[in-house]
């Protein structure tokens, strides 16, 4: 394999040698901040979640800043390689595996600019989903998410890349910052891992990594760090999304108001006290949009266009009624069409919503669902679509091009979950025009301002008890409002007028980056002056 890797490299051209940015010159020049950004979804490539989009747009738009960003990933079976250019295997790491070892090969390619490090262990990655299959999470991902967080680490200097600062996201990049920690800092403090800091993104909440302690030998994980306070434990479990909020140098969260949210009381999924011992070291950034892909002034997904110097709102009223009609849906500019994109599960909120489905649908309001969700919640919307025919329609499965179709056209986005991991979809909603209703402690305040409380600023409509009544209180205020034409016109107008570029996004990301890079070379610098 090495010597393949070998004549491989000797036989690219000159010009590819001096543009590799694994060379020894390239790295020996100054540069920009360098981020290793380490993801199980990159949109492009494979989406499960919205962590997908955000990977990619924050990729995305720190590049357009100037910071030398590079994707590391597992190479799953769903990934569509085809729109990487220069696709090439460019090394391998041997890591271990329980008393085992494991051999990782590492493939190279571009999207956009951008490079992406695909990770490729047949048996774990290349075989499998990113996160399991339709029986549920694979069994194994601890051992696989292992093996990842390892591989990654150990790849810096295989590829001659040493980042500034690892930026970490959700639970399967948890173990990162331990591993760092535990095999690097003291063992090679001048191996690329050691010197680059770790920047913790939580995501979502609610999938949290969580496995029985049986595993912390075939993990590598000593069973003194099996505590609560400054451990991996929870629960009397080990937790993967903990211990990336323990070791990792900067905790971030997808909103301030998040930030200060997570060390409250049953606001933090159980990890309140980890987040309140990390208070200091958390920040909170919102998430942005591709104003490139989701721009209904130009988007070429809609039947017509339209944008906030529509005083009338024409181009709206004519995509909502080409969706109804593409729909089967009943016709009318009166009847309100709500959407809801997503997972189809209680993490989404789908369990308070499927208590009051009916009573929506019979209270005048046409309702598209488009998502995933086990087979026997497809049956049961299928029914209602059935018993609801013109007023109910499902979309199975996440279809792209539908979604700007659905969101040019509807006129409310319902969105249900107790905590949403990023104001993405919410952000692109109001961004079409479309007005959020949303629970309103999950996260989102800082995207959207409540109706209820500022009636001349609001932006969406909350609702307080994340029940089915409840959310039922938020679907009512909103179409109250709905019937009173004029005033709901200047509400979809502020809507359109919100401003969530991804520029702004990164340029907030740069700041926490650097202040991740000051911690890193400041303990650096503590630890050699005490040698």
């Amino acid at each position: 394999m090495r010597a393949a890797l070998r004549s491989l490299h000797e036989r690219q051209s000159p010009f590819r040698a001096f543009c590799n940015p694994e060379s020894t010159e390239s790295q020996a020049a100054p540069g920009p901040l360098k981020v290793a950004f380490v993801t199980p979804e990159l949109n492009s490539l494979v989406r499960r979640t919205n962590l997908a989009e955000i990977s990619e747009s924050l990729t995305r738009a720190l590049k357009a800043s100037g910071c030398d960003v590079r994707v590391f990933m597992p190479y799953s079976s769903d990934i569509d390689s085809s729109a990487l250019k220069e696709l090439v295997l460019v090394g391998e790491v041997e890591v271990p595996d329980g008393e085992a070892k494991r051999t990782v090969r590492i493939w190279r390619g571009l999207l956009g600019e951008v490079f992406v490090y695909l990770f490729d262990e047949e048996e774990l990655f290349r075989k499998r989903h990113p996160y399991g299959d339709a029986d549920g999470p694979y069994p194994d991902n601890w051992r696989r998410f292992s093996v990842f967080a390892r591989a990654v680490l150990a790849s810096l200097e295989t590829l001659r890349f040493s980042p500034d600062v690892i930026h970490c996201l959700d639970w399967t990049t948890g173990l990162i910052p331990l591993f760092r920690k535990l095999e690097y800092l003291d063992a090679k403090p001048k191996h690329a891992a050691s010197k680059a800091g770790t920047y913790m993104m939580v995501q979502n909440l609610a999938i949290q990594g969580a496995f029985e302690r049986e595993i912390l030998p075939h993990i590598g994980i000593p069973f003194d760090l099996f505590h609560d306070v400054d451990g991996v434990e929870l629960g009397g479990r080990v937790n993967y999304l903990k211990a990336g909020i323990e070791f990792g140098t900067i905790i971030g969260t997808h909103s301030p108001a998040q930030a200060t949210r997570v060390v409250e009381l049953d606001r933090g999924y159980g990890l309140e006290e980890c987040f309140r011992r990390r208070e200091k070291e958390i920040v909170g950034i919102s998430n942005g949009i591709d104003y490139h892909a989701w721009d209904p002034k130009t988007d070429p997904l809609l039947p017509h266009t339209f944008s906030k110097d529509d005083p009338e709102l024409n181009g709206k009223r004519k995509c909502k009624t080409a969706l109804q009609s593409a729909l089967g849906l009943d016709n009318g500019a009166r009847i309100p069409v709500a959407a809801i994109i997503g997972r189809f599960d209680s993490d989404s909120g789908f369990d308070i919503l499927g208590e009051v489905l009916t009573k929506v649908l019979e209270s005048n309001i046409e309702v598209v669902l488009m998502g995933t969700g086990q087979p026997e919640t497809i049956e049961r919307i299928k029914t209602m679509e059935s018993s609801f025919q013109g007023r109910c329609r499902l979309i199975d499965g996440y279809l792209g091009n539908t979604a700007h179709a659905i969101l040019g056209g509807a006129d409310m986005m319902i969105l249900p979950a107790h905590h949403h991991a990023s104001n993405s979809l919410c952000a692109i909603a109001q961004r079409y025009g479309t007005v959020p209703i949303l629970y309103a402690h999950s996260g989102l305040r800082d995207t959207v301002t409540d109706v209820a409380e500022s009636p001349e600023e609001g932006t969406g409509f909350f609702f307080n008890s994340h029940t089915g009544p409840g959310l039922m209180q938020g679907i009512d205020a909103a179409r109250t409002l709905f019937k009173e034409a004029a005033d709901w016109k200047k509400l979809v107008h502020r809507c359109l007028a919100q401003d969530f570029s991804w520029q702004v996004t990164a340029d907030s990301y740069l700041k926490a980056y650097r202040r991740v890079t000051r911690r890193t070379k400041g303990k650096i610098a503590k630890k050699r002056g005490g040698e």
